[in-house]
């Protein structure tokens, strides 16, 4: 078995942006002698239930997770200058209560907070973290661009929030 997992993947659940169907990404795992591997589909989980059952198919350890969108100020915000971006966060279940947490924050963002995307800020995000693992994700994460902003502290504050 592979130690490498791949913990940001896409699936046809990521409108425009997944490629990956879900039964020939199992089949491609296995194929790799991977044994997990993790969905974080744009602001939705619509596909866990069918990763579920792929993964148990094919003897493989789904990991759960999201990419979400954190709102520039609040979620409930919604002027245009202000509001329009987002910056992205990729979120993993490490348990129950983080998985728990995940269907919150999807079901929240789409309801609560959609603008443009579906969106959180990092209030809600505090209040449901628990059982979560974060990362940066992409260069459109809030520290990747502070980096590119040649921002370091910006950055530095930002990951402290994170890690607090």
């Amino acid at each position: 078995m592979s130690d490498f997992v791949h913990l940001h993947v896409h699936t046809q659940y990521s409108l425009l942006d997944g490629f990956s169907h879900i039964p020939k990404l199992m089949e491609r795992v296995k194929e790799l002698g991977m044994n997990s591997v993790g969905i974080t589909d744009h602001g939705t989980m619509f596909g866990v239930i069918e990763f579920f059952n792929q993964a148990q198919k094919y003897d493989i350890k789904p990991i759960y997770g999201i990419e979400t969108y954190l709102a520039a100020r609040k979620m409930t915000d919604k002027e245009s200058v202000y509001d329009r971006k987002s910056s992205h966060l990729i979120l993993l279940a490490k348990d129950q209560t983080g998985y728990k947490n995940l269907l919150k924050i999807a079901s929240a963002s789409q309801l609560e907070g959609f603008y443009y995307k579906p969106r959180i800020d990092h209030d809600f995000l505090a209040e449901h973290s628990e059982g979560l693992i974060a990362t940066t994700a992409c260069l459109s994460g809030e520290v990747p661009r502070a980096i590119l902003r040649d921002n370091p502290d910006e950055a530095k504050r930002m990951l402290e929030w994170y890690f607090e």
